[in-house]
């Protein structure tokens, strides 16, 4: 059925002040599913200062308080998880397994986060002058815009706004047009709660609303996960105004496949992380680093694997791998086929849209694996975001590393090998945020930081409690109770240094 969604602004939802819509369709059928406002800048501008009012009351609620808000907020999903899921793969299209570990993933993280309610500490550290005491304590950034992706729509605005509000800010969510749904089910779940109105506003719509939020000078940090062309944009804005900016971006994660390790093993992991949520993951493993002598028989067994893949509607239960998220993305993948094809790479399975038995009125495209790879290769050094690897061959482990490492990327990364120095020498040698040894590229788990280097990231970290750090600063506080002046560094007892 057909939703027509508001924005959520000051506790109330509510139309765009254009009177704009836009429309969203599901990726499996091409029926329209939801209806909700294209916000412009008037919108967002009501969004921050109702943001902003509710920051004067909230950022001094205890945080033991606003994280049993969290709490209640993880219990309701909880209690509803099939209804979140089965909207997440209707509006984005991952199968529903899938889905339900999207959902899982934002309970997870809400539990996490309001535990840390409690958790929040500082430092206590001796002075170097007698009767006085030292300390460092939190404090919240103020208003955080909230940019968030489709592919993960309730785990990824978990990922932000969950610690913004449980280190005293207030938050303005913007999500992504391709996902309202979850969005508003999120927002909606926060207001039964309990969580007081202006303490997160939801504001839908394109480029321009996101613009808008990223420029309103009363937002004092931005939190955006999404393409690197985009976020290059917002760290040149936020650098020039001095607004802290945390960025999660792209990746080109690779897969090393060494001599000795289990191939069936590494079979199984290859697809899982190329084509789970059809490749449109930013953790997904886009590139195989084969070691020559085991070359053929992974290939062999991974290009197999793929064309048993069962492609559908990710509401049926006989589905492996659901659609693309919209035509845009189906015309970019097919491009890239024309671009491996033209530097000399093969298409050994796959390398076209999908059709017949039902699949004609979604973005099906089939899951492909790309050899005869060289690393510098297009193919093997964008972001296809889609049902696609490479198998890129390799002597040694020396030269699988520099391969993984030779990508303007740096997400995550795994290994396949049975011997534990070689285990060990990759994970020191791997540049990237995660690394996995025997296991594929994806499976964060939310009490570890998640995030990447160079062009992933900007050195932040969603999850763990390195997120706390990107929602806070840090405030030194010196207390004297010594009853007179005294002067740090000046103040010395006589005969020392």
């Amino acid at each position: 059925m057909r939703q027509e969604l508001l924005n959520y602004i000051n506790g109330r939802w509510t139309a765009s002040r254009s009177d704009a819509l836009l429309e969203r369709e599901n990726p499996a059928t091409g029926e329209t599913i939801a209806s909700f406002p294209d916000s412009g800048p008037a919108d967002v501008a009501a969004a921050v200062e109702a943001a902003a009012k509710a920051y004067e009351t909230w950022r001094f609620v205890p945080a033991p308080r606003r994280a049993e808000i969290l709490f209640r907020t993880a219990e309701i999903m909880a209690a509803r998880k099939e209804e979140l899921s089965r909207d997440v793969t209707v509006e984005m299209g991952k199968v529903l397994k899938e889905a339900r570990g999207d959902v899982q993933e934002a309970i997870d993280m809400t539990y996490y986060v309001a535990g840390e309610g409690r958790r929040m500490w500082g430092q206590t550290t001796p002075s170097e002058l007698p009767n006085k005491l030292n300390m460092t304590v939190r404090q919240p950034h103020g208003i955080v815009a909230a940019i968030t992706p489709w592919n993960f729509p309730m785990a990824i605005p978990c990922w932000k706004l969950m610690p913004a509000l449980v280190t005293g800010n207030t938050a303005v969510l913007k999500p992504s047009p391709f996902s309202p749904l979850s969005a508003y089910n999120l927002v909606r779940i926060l207001e039964e709660a309990g969580l007081p109105p202006g303490a997160v506003n939801l504001v839908f719509g394109g480029d321009q609303a996101g613009a808008a939020l990223v420029e309103e000078p009363r937002v004092n940090m931005v939190s955006f996960t999404g393409s690197l062309d985009v976020g290059r944009e917002i760290a040149a804005y936020c650098g020039r105004y001095n607004k802290p900016l945390h960025l999660e971006m792209g990746g080109k994660n690779a897969i090393i496949i060494l001599d000795d390790a289990d191939i069936d093993l590494a079979v199984e992991g290859a697809v899982w992380s190329a084509f789970g949520t059809s490749g449109q993951r930013c953790t997904a493993a886009s590139r195989m680093i084969v070691h020559e002598r085991v070359a053929s028989a992974f290939s062999d067994g991974l290009i197999d694997r793929a064309e048993n893949l069962r492609l559908g509607n990710g509401l049926e239960a006989t589905t492996d791998v659901g659609p693309v998220v919209n035509r845009p993305a189906l015309e970019k993948i097919e491009r890239y086929m024309e671009i491996g094809r033209d530097e000399g790479a093969a298409i050994a399975c796959g390398g076209s849209r999908a059709s017949g038995n039902g699949l004609d009125s979604g973005y099906y495209f089939q899951p492909t694996v790309f050899t005869d790879v060289q690393p510098k290769m297009r193919v093997a050094q964008e972001e296809i975001f889609g049902p696609v690897t490479d198998i890129i061959r390799c002597s040694d482990l020396e030269q699988a590393v520099d391969i993984n490492n030779g990508v303007q990327f740096g997400l995550s990364s795994a290994i396949f090998t049975r011997d534990i120095s070689k285990a060990f020498k990759a994970m020191e040698r791997m540049t990237t945020g995660i690394v996995y040894i025997n296991a594929g590229t994806i499976g964060a788990e939310v009490h570890l930081p998640f995030g990447g280097t160079r062009g992933t990231g900007n050195g932040h970290r969603e999850a763990g409690q390195a997120a706390l750090d990107s929602y806070s600063e840090w405030k030194t506080v010196y207390i004297d109770y010594s009853g007179r002046l005294q002067k740090a560094q000046i103040d010395r007892p006589e005969g020392r240094a």
